[in-house]
């Protein structure tokens, strides 16, 4: 496990780095990034996660990284994460270190392909959310995240029916789809390892 000090952002490189990166390309999807905001303070590790708000074009409702699609004014797909990320919570690219990247993931209903960017923030910082697209901001501990209780490798839907992929609970939130298997990549590459 990623053990706490003053050299966790160089760690969290490191491990990030020794992966071999995932890049997905698929015809008529859109290229879109996340940013996962993480800080440290005295009490450990904690991941910015927001509740998206009704209003919100896709996955209303949902757990989600801040992030969107890519536009051709961005340049690369870092600047669309740390844009979507000013625009979503209020969190400047100054204050943004950008520690690498984890798999492309793709989704069926909106079609996008979604680059996630993992990025240190400051603590404490003064979020500014979105009340257009953010119902909630979330602060997750990294030790709630990776308490056993937490994680389910199934999720069934409202009728019932058990899929085989995984989510997590924290809190009254459940973290299902795309969200969760960054997060779950993201814990199982630098938090477990």
């Amino acid at each position: 496990m990623l053990a706490e000090g003053i050299n966790w952002k160089q760690k969290v490189k490191e491990a990030l780095a020794a992966r071999q990166r995932q890049v997905i390309t698929k015809e008529g999807y859109r290229p879109s990034a996340v940013l996962i905001p993480i800080y440290e303070n005295k009490n450990g590790y904690y991941i910015v996660l927001t509740k998206r708000t009704q209003d919100v074009m896709y996955h209303k409702g949902q757990i989600s990284f801040p992030g969107g699609a890519y536009d051709k004014d961005d340049g690369d797909l870092t600047a669309t994460a740390l844009r979507e990320a000013f625009e979503e919570i209020g969190v400047r690219a100054d204050d943004v270190e950008i520690l690498g990247n984890l798999d492309d993931q793709s989704t069926y209903t909106s079609k996008f392909v979604i680059t996630p960017f993992v990025g240190a923030i400051p603590y404490p910082y003064k979020f500014k959310a979105s009340r257009k697209e953010v119902e909630e901001l979330i602060e997750a501990p990294v030790s709630a995240l990776l308490s056993p209780s937490s994680y389910s490798p199934e999720t069934q839907d409202e009728a019932g029916k058990s899929y085989a992929w995984g989510h997590y609970v924290y809190g009254k939130h459940k973290i299902t789809g795309i969200t969760a298997r960054i997060l779950k990549q993201l814990l199982d590459s630098v938090f477990t390892s």
